[in-house]
Formats: C-alpha cells, sequence, structure tokens
C-alpha cells in the first residue's frame, strides 16, 4: 500500500525558544523567511504525500492560519502583480490537504501519535517531527518510503550521533541487513553512554504501519513520565519485523538554539539573492572578533 498520510506532532510548547514562543508557536519561527514547518510540510509533498494531519494544542491558532488561504493577501498580491510572493504564500495549501487536531493534554509523542489513529484509517502512516530538519537531494521521508515499498514494514530514519548524544534520543539496537539498511533488535528512549547498544539515533522520520495504535493504547507511561513512541515501537518489534534506514542528507537540530542558528545561516548561504552580501557580513564579524 502507498504511504500517503503523514502525522506531525506540534503540540509542545517549545520552552527553550521563551520567550519568543510565549505567543507565537515554535513551529512558525522561521528560518530566513520561511516557517520551519512549512519546510516539513514541503518535504512530505516532494515525497508524494497528499494529506498531512497536524496535531496541535491551545494557542497554535497561528498554525492553522498560516495553511489556510488568505483571501485578502492573495488578492493584493495578485493586483500588484507580485507573482512570486503570491507563489509563495501559495506553495504548500495548493498541493496538500492540511488537517487539525487538537491535543488536550501533552502526554508524549506517543500519545499525540495515537491522535492520528481515525485520520490514518488504516493505513501505513509517517510521522515527521519539527524539530528535525533535514537536506537532501530525495526527500528524506521519500527515502524512507522506499524502503518501506522494499520491506513492508515500519522503518525508522536513523544516523549516527556519537556516543556523547545519546542520551537524547532514541537509540536503536540493530544489525545490518543491507546498503544502509537495519534490522531492529531492540530500542531505548534516552540512554545513558554506558547503556546506549549504539549511536544510531531515531532523528525525527518515521513510516509506521498502523498495528502501532494497538501498541500506543497499551503502553504505560515511561521517560520523562510520557507515553513514549519509541516503547511502543519495541512493542510493535514483538510481533513484526522493524528496520532502521540510516538515510542520506544534512540534519539540523532546530529544537535547540544551536541548531538553529546554523539551520539559518546554512539556508541563507544557499540562497542566491542573499549568500554574497551575507557572505561578506559573516567574513568581517569573523575578522572583527
Amino acid at each position: 500500500m502507498t504511504v500517503r498520510k503523514a502525522v506531525i506532532p506540534a503540540a509542545g510548547f517549545g520552552t527553550r525558544f521563551l520567550p519568543a514562543t510565549k505567543a507565537v508557536p515554535k513551529e512558525m519561527l522561521p528560518i530566513v523567511d520561511k516557517p520551519t514547518i512549512q519546510y516539513i510540510a514541503e518535504e512530505a509533498i516532494k515525497a508524494g504525500i497528499t494529506e498531512l494531519l497536524i496535531v496541535t494544542s491551545r494557542g497554535k491558532e497561528a498554525l492553522m492560519n498560516h495553511f489556510d488561504k488568505a483571501f485578502e493577501l492573495e488578492a493584493v498580491l495578485e493586483r500588484d502583480g507580485k507573482e512570486e510572493m503570491l507563489k509563495a504564500v501559495r506553495e504548500v495549501s495548493d498541493k496538500i490537504d492540511v488537517h487539525f487536531i487538537r491535543q488536550q493534554e501533552q502526554k508524549g509523542l506517543g500519545h499525540a501519535v495515537l491522535y492520528a489513529k481515525s485520520f490514518v484509517a488504516g493505513e501505513p502512516f509517517a510521522v515527521m517531527l519539527g524539530d528535525d530538519v533535514v537536506v537532501s537531494e530525495k526527500p528524506c521521508i521519500g527515502q524512507l518510503i522506499e524502503q518501506y515499498e522494499k520491506y513492508g514494514s515500519t522503518i525508522l530514519g536513523v544516523q549516527k550521533v556519537g556516543m556523547e548524544h545519546v542520551s537524547k534520543y532514541g537509540i536503536v539496537d540493530a544489525h545490518s541487513v543491507g546498503e544502509r539498511v537495519y534490522k531492529l533488535q531492540g530500542m531505548v528512549e534516552k540512554p545513558k553512554m554506558e547503556e546506549a547498544p549504539s549511536d544510531m539515533a531515531v532523528l525525527g522520520r518515521y513510516i509506521i504501519t498502523p498495528a502501532v495504535f494497538d501498541c500506543l493504547e497499551k503502553t504505560p507511561k515511561g521517560a520523562g513520565g510520557e507515553i513514549q513512541l519509541t516503547d511502543a515501537l519495541v512493542m510493535l518489534a514483538e510481533t513484526e519485523d522493524i528496520y532502521a534506514y540510516d538515510f542520506e542528507g544534512k540534519r539540523y537540530d532546530i529544537g535547540n538554539k544551536q541548531g538553529f542558528l546554523q539551520a539559518t545561516v546554512d539556508f541563507a548561504l544557499s540562497r542566491p539573492d542573499l549568500r554574497s552580501d551575507f557572505m561578506k557580513f559573516l567574513k568581517q564579524t569573523v575578522k572583527n572578533l
């Protein structure tokens, strides 16, 4: 079955970016001139995803507004002949159906994904975390979809992060079964360095079979007192094979300030309209340090 639906959990408070996120959802913070969540949506579109569910929470109406039609703005841009701006405003809304559901309580990533059960309607689906932006020739989630079509099982997007960083991620215990492909033997959520089975971390991209919902409904609270998607996937692995794919591309952890700043600089330097002047500014800044 073709993967045509994706879920973006976006209910968190974004406390690491306070006070900016007191009134503005962290997913709306821009990398240059585009909200971070739009990069995720565009990745889904390029991979052939046709329906998107964003799991939100109270106070995140700006997300709904961003993906909605802006008739007055579009009319003004069209009247003034600003075709490029008009295209940018319509970039996502014309290409994918976006749905929203509000998570009543924030009980963890697994709990947020559980809200997608009726939306998924028995189909395999993608989960794309907004804290991870991946730049790659082939969309990251598209790489995982290709592996799903080959193996017909849940696929986790992974990369090596170094042992010093394993406590930040879900870490897989897996053995190689092909080029960049691993078969899962186990997984641990945010382990201590000495307890980590590897330094291969799940980095915000998943293709998951609908059987995970039965597991999520049985999953007790885990790390941090939350319902962890990792724990549900470990349970799922008892009844079906799960694979990990070492995806190609540069991944930015924009859930922290350092990663966000790095993404902003790299994305600006990749823009022909910004690169030259911005490069001069950076060189002068470094020189003056």
